[in-house]
């Protein structure tokens, strides 16, 4: 078959090739396909000569217009730095009250304090504050040493059983693996300060087992949480009559917390983070807890 022929549909000549009776059409290459290669081409060529490109021995060509993305980063970098320069010295030399007032500092530090929290804090306490077992909720629940400003900063600085000589210390006895009382005491006990949280759970059938974990809280415990159970700020015990547990509120968990004792652990952050630092993470949960606590009135309201 010759290249010469042409087929008679199309009038175009074909390529000689043929497969089961299908002869190659010789069609040209359509226009818009030569004009987009050869505007890459110009295009490729222009920015390789305008912009850094190719290496050599020593370096690279760093193209006509000079662009240099180090160069770039480097003026970022220094321009973040000075602006975050203008409003840490302000959270340096500012005390607490005069940061909450001011509006516009108080959305940088809520920026700030969200990542410094998330890299410092979120571990333990979840990335929104809420706590998990064995560590509390500081977003919803009473601050063991108290929730005024000056309060929740020594805190966080000196941390609780940390390595600052004047860290908080806290811990709960082991009642019963230290033999002070026995297992049925401890279980008395559990079902005592279950009910402190749950009124509910007291029938008339337990109600004398109660009374008897009644009797041993009186005798073992309001020197630490007090005779009304709502804990003692000057000790860090917890309040025990509403919902927030740490370690758990189950009646299951709580004769485990009374029978083996807890210490719980929180990081000297003062050995760690700057004053600044801490200042901003202490003015973020202070921020994060007045807006849980005015979703919540909300929500009830």
């Amino acid at each position: 078959m010759s290249v010469g022929e042409r087929d008679p549909f199309t009038g175009h000549q074909t390529t000689g090739h043929e497969w089961n009776g299908i002869k190659e059409l010789n069609t040209p290459v359509p226009r818009p396909v030569y004009f987009f290669l050869i505007t890459m081409g110009v295009f490729a060529l222009g920015w390789t000569l305008l912009m850094p490109s190719w290496p050599y021995g020593t370096g690279y060509f760093k193209g006509l217009l000079g662009v240099d993305q180090k160069q770039a980063v480097a003026k970022s970098i220094e321009e973040a730095t000075s602006e975050r320069a203008n409003w840490m010295t302000r959270i340096e030399k500012e005390d607490l009250a005069q940061i909450q007032s001011d509006a516009d500092l108080m959305r940088t530090v809520r920026e700030a304090g969200r990542t410094l929290f998330g890299d410092n804090c979120a571990a333990c306490h979840g990335a929104n504050a809420m706590g998990n077992k064995g560590f509390p909720n500081i977003a919803e629940s009473p601050m063991l040493w108290g929730d005024d400003p000056q309060t929740v900063l020594q805190t966080v600085t000196v941390g609780i059983n940390g390595a600052h000589p004047n860290t908080r210390v806290s811990q709960m006895l082991a009642f019963g693996r230290d033999g002070m009382l026995t297992q049925e005491q401890v279980s008395l006990l559990a079902g005592f300060v279950t009910s402190l949280s749950d009124p509910a759970m007291v029938t008339d059938k337990n109600n004398e087992d109660i009374a008897k974990g009644q009797d041993l809280f009186a005798t073992n415990c309001i020197a630490c949480h007090g005779k009304d159970a709502k804990g003692l700020v000057e000790s860090g015990a917890p309040n025990l009559t509403d919902h927030y547990w740490i370690y758990g509120g189950s009646r299951g968990d709580i004769y485990q917390t009374i029978f083996s004792g807890r210490q719980g652990h929180m990081p000297s952050w003062g050995a760690r983070l700057t004053p600044a630092q801490i200042k901003i993470i202490t003015l973020y949960l202070l921020d994060l807890r007045k807006n849980r606590a005015e979703t919540t009135a909300g929500g009830a309201s």
